[in-house]
């Protein structure tokens, strides 16, 4: 969860923000950057998109994305679709 906490603080974008932009609660970000909860399964592609995919899928869970380009659009991979 650091690479999210890293990029909320790069781009000074708040918990609420975040929140408000996923339609999820501020205390569910709280959570998720605490370590009290993983960012479900659910809402891991989300999170990357809203982050214009500076934050993988890989680096939230890397249990069911193992690989550093899983579950990246193919214009991030360099893949032609």
């Amino acid at each position: 969860m650091n690479t999210l906490r890293a990029y909320m603080a790069r781009n000074r974008v708040t918990q609420r923000q975040l929140a408000d932009h996923l339609k999820v609660t501020q205390g569910l970000i709280y959570q998720w950057l605490s370590g009290h909860r993983k960012v479900s399964a659910e809402k891991t592609l989300s999170v990357c998109e809203a982050t214009d995919w500076q934050v993988t899928p890989h680096e939230l869970r890397p249990d069911i994305y193992p690989n550093p380009t899983d579950g990246l659009p193919a214009e991030k991979t360099g893949e032609v679709a």
